[in-house]
């Protein structure tokens, strides 16, 4: 494991739907989002170099300034983005993949100490929002606001509800804006 500011910098830029050019990236280095992805990947070398103590204090440093519990085996993807971080858990051995985006106050971890989730790339979880057990949440998926998630959400679809049920994404039905004849405004 190595630290990778760079990339998760432009991993968040493109999970915020900005482009992951190096000015997007510069400014998700001056977000609070970004130091404690930079943290989590902070402790994670202190961890491997075996050094407890420093690896206590950044944590607690995370969860005083941050308002988020990131646990000591949680794997993080690329350019994972807490738009709001407060009330935060990742725990256990959850994974969690490449730009997925958490709105806040989520819990991600075990209801029954029976296994931890697995979140694939480039999924959305909305506000208080619970994953937990041992699901795999699909690339691309969205979790509802307060959904309770306790099975497995395919890729591309939708989780709503406590418990969360499963709603296909339908493609967006929008019609191009169009001049009016006769000219423009």
């Amino acid at each position: 494991m190595k630290l990778q500011p760079w990339d998760d910098a432009r991993q968040m830029a493109r999970a915020a739907g900005k482009s992951d050019s190096g000015r997007a990236a510069l400014r998700m280095m001056r977000t609070d989002a970004y130091l404690l992805i930079l943290g989590f990947r902070l402790r994670q070398l202190v961890l491997r170099a075996r050094i407890p103590l420093l690896n206590r204090i950044v944590r607690l440093t995370q969860i005083a300034f941050g308002g988020i519990e990131l646990g000591n085996d949680v794997a993080l993807g690329s350019g994972v983005y807490f738009i709001h971080s407060v009330g935060s858990v990742v725990g256990g051995t959850a994974r969690v993949g490449d730009r997925v985006r958490f709105m806040g106050n989520n819990t991600v971890g075990t209801a029954r100490d029976n296994g931890y989730p697995v979140i694939e790339q480039d999924v959305e979880v909305g506000c208080g929002a619970r994953i937990l057990g041992p699901i795999r949440v699909g690339a691309r998926a969205v979790i509802g606001a307060n959904a309770v998630v306790l099975s497995d959400v395919p890729p591309d679809c939708v989780a709503v509800g406590a418990p969360a049920r499963i709603v296909q994404r339908q493609p967006a039905a929008v019609e191009p804006l169009r001049a009016a004849p006769g000219g423009s405004r």
